[in-house]
């Protein structure tokens, strides 16, 4: 220990022969055994190889494909950690996806591309289509429904600026891909699917590869999920002629809601909708896009 040479070399100090401490004497002495404390407790408490502040990033590195938690760390004081599954099986494919069709455009963001090169979309197509499930294009599941091409997933993951923590709703589970993706950016998912059969397949491809997070529901997502409203974020991943009002209400202020809208089996606009603190909706258009119609109370008159 460091401090026993420097308190004995004090105390001899004091003990010299003809040496009378006086009360400032004293006063240094204690003075200077509590530097020594101090600093004794640094060098206990503090690794060689481990830097003394905190940095706020996302450890989210690539050689990690073991089905671990993974931590996010926001704040040097606070942290938040859910298991986010890693599939070794078909990495290679997924990197070849983001380095050629989504890093070169305009997805910029590292997190959404992570999540694209973690999550195994070959295990949300049908086993016929699997063969394709790293090609950028959209592929039929069955019901008149189909997953989305990756480059889409992305932009309207980015466009939704999730971080750590944020609440997010999604109406249109579909293949279950899409709330996969969401679950690498916070663990607080919520999915609603319409069609019974999508929804339970999606829930059982959520249990058999580790996606705790994600929480679905069969229902007209219409309505959202006002239980566990209000929301940071909404997306949609159907089209429809207009916003739903209830989505709007479950959205927090300063959320965003991310939906194509426009008419069935045609070109739709994709939207960003802003609610700001005081309760005002800002509406942006994006790009054109084109997605299966959304079924339900949205298409009644």
């Amino acid at each position: 220990m460091i401090i026993e040479p420097v308190t004995r070399r004090l105390k001899s100090l004091i003990k010299l022969p003809g040496f009378q401490p006086n009360r400032a004497t004293e006063l240094t002495h204690y003075s200077l055994l509590a530097v020594c404390f101090l600093f004794t407790g640094l060098l206990i408490f503090i690794p060689d190889d481990q830097p003394a502040v905190a940095s706020p990033i996302l450890t989210t590195s690539p050689d990690h494909f073991e089905n671990t938690p993974l931590k996010a760390v926001l704040t040097p004081g606070d942290t938040l950690e859910w298991n986010r599954p890693r599939i070794a099986e078909r990495q290679e494919e997924r990197e070849r996806l983001v380095d050629t069709h989504l890093a070169p455009q305009d997805i910029h963001d590292e997190r959404i591309l992570d999540a694209i090169r973690y999550v195994p979309r070959h295990e949300f197509v049908p086993a016929r289509l699997r063969g394709q499930a790293y090609h950028n294009n959209p592929l039929p599941i069955g019901y008149g429904q189909t997953i989305s091409q990756p480059y889409i997933v992305a932009y309207m993951n980015q466009m939704l600026n999730l971080t750590p923590g944020d609440k997010v709703l999604e109406i249109g589970t579909g293949s279950g891909y899409h709330a996969a993706t969401l679950s690498e950016l916070t663990p607080h998912v919520y999915s609603i699917e319409i069609i019974r059969e999508l929804g339970e397949r999606a829930a059982d491809v959520y249990r058999e590869l580790g996606y705790e997070t994600i929480q679905t529901k069969i229902a007209d997502g219409y309505f959202g999920w006002e239980e566990h409203a209000p929301f940071d974020a909404i997306i949609v991943t159907a089209a429809a002629g207009h916003v739903p009002q209830p989505l709007i209400e479950q959205l927090k202020p300063g959320g965003v809601i991310v939906i194509p809208i426009g008419s069935p089996y045609q070109v739709q606009t994709l939207m960003r909708i802003r609610k700001d603190e005081e309760g005002n909706i800002r509406t942006e258009r994006d790009m054109p896009v084109r997605f299966v119609p959304m079924t339900g109370q949205v298409q009644e008159p």
